[in-house]
């Protein structure tokens, strides 16, 4: 995830944040989670974190632009 150019910025203390504090969760239908919260340091941008069924494994973080909270 962090070896694309878009993404590479993505701190891992900010994953963590969210995975820890979401401002919104949606359950996916395969079990993955979607997690999103505000990232002052990025001018206020939401990541969004996908993580796997065991809330464990991060599968993708992205600033998700359309995201409206």
């Amino acid at each position: 995830m962090r070896l694309r150019p878009d993404r590479e910025s993505i701190q891992i203390e900010w994953i963590q944040r969210v995975v820890e504090h979401p401002l919104k969760e949606v359950i996916q239908q395969d079990n993955r989670i979607r997690r999103w919260a505000a990232i002052e340091e990025a001018n206020g941008k939401y990541l969004r974190v996908i993580l796997l069924a065991d809330v464990e494994t991060v599968h993708n973080a992205f600033f998700d632009r359309p995201f409206k909270p």
